[in-house]
């Protein structure tokens, strides 16, 4: 048996398909969450279920349980899958990799990805096609900008915060109410054109080592997502845009990044250019079909840490779909108001060419997990706080 890898966040669907990708490889995998109710506790590829402080409502004592189990086990890499955890663990990068491989940059480059601000400004000198932004530094200039705006616009956090914290106001009227409410939790955050929804959203993801060379990459495609006027894909294609990926590697070695990150672009109708959103400096929600189309990024930051000289992954199966179903496929179904005229069908559950992201008939017990979960949030206190988080 090889040697134990340790992800947090067991809860996630990302963490998931890194445990079934590493497990498959014969790799003793060591699951982490602050709830026992964690969808990848279940993985019959889970070696070992591990219930530690919550990140959010008790950081110090999580860092402090963490280094205890990195410093007493032999864990050949420790892979943080969520902001918060990843965070955390690259504050203290030099501590924890006295112990185990650390596929991540320390916490001052994740700092910078992390502000869409200060990501947008670096798109900009590079020449980087993105939507037309406006930062606010200064609340006395909404009354004047509000009404100069190309309504409808979108306001969003300066950080990453997923979905949570966006707005997407159709008029001057509402403009300044929206702002202001989000600014209260979120300060200054930046207002944007609207991409039109009939251009399509891509992901260019990859790995890079301490060196900055690329070690694979990856693009898929959007096809649906929720909530439907923007968030998590549900139903994703792999393809190849090579336009995308080079504008994608270019952001990344400008931030000289180390280990994964995506890409996310959305193509302009109006002039038919991919333009940058925003990136997401660690694994993704859809990992699991860059691992279904062939490019496994899990056991390669593995292989990394063993120190392999690993050439590129780039080729990989295009036209391959990875689904999640529940409860995000349906969410979209049931909102989405052309539900009828999905292409493909949300009822087409049977597909060669498509894969789940949680469900497996070789590995099932995820799934029935993942739907008991809701349960979590009535009696676990971290729970409800990453409830109250995400609205």
């Amino acid at each position: 048996m090889k040697s134990d890898v340790f992800i947090t966040d067991g809860h996630w669907r990302k963490s998931l398909a890194a445990v079934r990708s590493l497990g498959r490889e014969g790799i003793k995998v060591t699951v982490g969450e602050s709830t026992r109710l964690a969808t990848a506790f279940f993985s019959k590829f889970c070696h070992r279920a591990v219930v530690y402080p919550s990140p959010l409502l008790n950081p110090s004592e999580f860092v402090d349980f963490l280094y205890r189990q990195v410093s007493r086990n032999s864990f050949r890499m420790l892979l943080p899958m969520e902001d918060e955890t990843l965070a955390l663990i690259s504050k203290y990068h030099s501590d924890f990799s006295r112990w185990t491989y650390l596929p991540f940059v320390h916490y001052e480059k994740l700092h910078v990805a992390q502000n869409k601000e200060r990501v947008l400004r670096l798109a900009e000198r590079l020449g980087i096609p993105m939507p037309r932004t406006w930062y606010i530094n200064d609340i006395s200039r909404l009354d004047t900008l509000k009404e100069s705006l190309p309504y409808p616009v979108v306001i969003k956090p300066k950080m990453s915060s997923g979905a949570v914290g966006i707005a997407y106001p159709q008029r001057a009227e509402e403009f300044m109410a929206q702002y202001l409410s989000i600014h209260k939790r979120f300060p200054y955050p930046i207002v944007q054109e609207c991409i039109p929804r009939e251009g399509s959203g891509y992901g260019a993801s990859f790995l890079l080592d301490e060196k900055g060379l690329i070690k694979a990459s990856f693009v898929h495609k959007r096809l649906r997502e929720y909530p439907v006027t923007g968030g998590a894909s549900t139903l994703r294609e792999s393809v190849k845009r090579d336009d995308i990926r080079e504008i994608g590697l270019m952001l990344l070695n400008a931030l000289d990044w180390f280990g994964a990150a995506m890409v996310e672009f959305k193509v302009d109708p109006r002039d038919g250019k991919p333009k940058l959103m925003e990136i997401n400096p660690r694994f993704w929600g859809s990992l699991s079909l860059a691992i279904e189309s062939g490019v496994n990024f899990p056991y390669l930051m593995y292989r990394m840490s063993k120190g392999e000289d690993i050439s590129p992954v780039e080729d990989y199966r295009t036209g391959k779909r990875c689904r999640w179903l529940l409860p995000g496929d349906l969410l979209h179904f049931i909102y989405n108001p052309e539900r009828m005229n999905l292409s493909p069908p949300f009822f087409r559950f049977r597909d060669k060419n498509t894969a789940y992201d949680i469900l497996s008939l070789s590995d099932p017990l995820p799934a029935i997990a993942r739907i008991l979960t809701p349960i979590t949030f009535l009696y676990d206190p971290d729970m409800k706080k990453r409830l109250k988080k995400r609205r």
